[in-house]
């Protein structure tokens, strides 16, 4: 697919973004790759740049969200069809990526979300972590009717249109999780789940790694509460 683009933000990964863009390169030989360097103090930059197709580096780390909607202005900015987000720790399987781009590509829906509930031998997550998982998904589902598993994901996949209305100022950087389904949902947007594989955690500095979750939570719940009674923008329109 030349115009799909595969996101990896990437946050001190030395050690496992090769085999992340191996596996990338495996089942999408012909996708482009960013990887966004968020201000990594290892080689994290180096890989990147000879692994991936292109590399964009900040000059400290600016934190998941900033990252990851650097990848999106540049995925507008470029004119991509399609994009695929996935982690830099090798916890996403992209053996999944051709499944969730399915729907995509049959314009079913507008994002996809990478699900490791609904997958057999699902990932069993800390006791803080379920906990938290279990309010937001709750929240959404009181928030927008639709059931969401695994509101925390960080596997997805959307279209032009999607990417267009994530690089305004409305995309929620702090902690882009409930909150941004929250916003897409409001915004119209489609959104179903389908099930991925988690793998263990390779041993990496992930970002999602050193969140006090209790902070996180609070920080979830005040950024839930804003994007409920704050105005959403309108859908751009579909890229031609």
């Amino acid at each position: 697919m030349h115009n799909l683009l595969v996101v990896i933000p990437a946050f001190n990964e030395e050690k496992n973004l090769p085999n992340v863009i191996a596996g990338i390169r495996k089942v999408l030989s012909e996708a482009d790759i960013l990887v966004v360097n968020d201000g990594s103090a290892d080689a994290t930059a180096s890989v990147g740049r000879e692994l991936g197709d292109v590399l964009v580096s900040h000059p400290w780390n600016m934190g998941y969200g900033v990252a990851i909607q650097t990848g999106y202005k540049y995925a507008f900015a470029n004119n991509y069809e399609f994009l695929v987000q996935i982690d830099a720790d090798g916890q996403h399987d992209p053996e999944d990526i051709p499944h969730l781009l399915e729907p995509l590509v049959a314009d079913s829906c507008d994002f996809v979300l990478g699900s490791r509930f609904l997958a057999e031998g699902s990932y069993k997550p800390t006791l803080a972590r379920r906990i938290g998982m279990k309010l937001f998904s709750a929240l959404i589902r009181i928030s927008t009717g639709e059931r969401i598993t695994d509101s925390t994901s960080g596997f997805q996949v959307f279209n032009a249109e999607v990417i267009h209305f994530l690089t305004g100022d409305h995309f929620p950087c702090d902690y882009p999780d409930a909150d941004l389904l929250l916003v897409l949902h409001r915004a119209g947007f489609r959104i179903i789940e389908l099930p991925v594989v988690m793998r263990e955690d390779a041993g990496g500095r992930s970002m999602h790694s050193g969140l006090r979750p209790l902070y996180y939570i609070f920080k979830m719940l005040l950024s839930i509460g804003i994007n409920l009674i704050r105005s959403v923008p309108e859908r751009p329109g579909r890229a031609q």
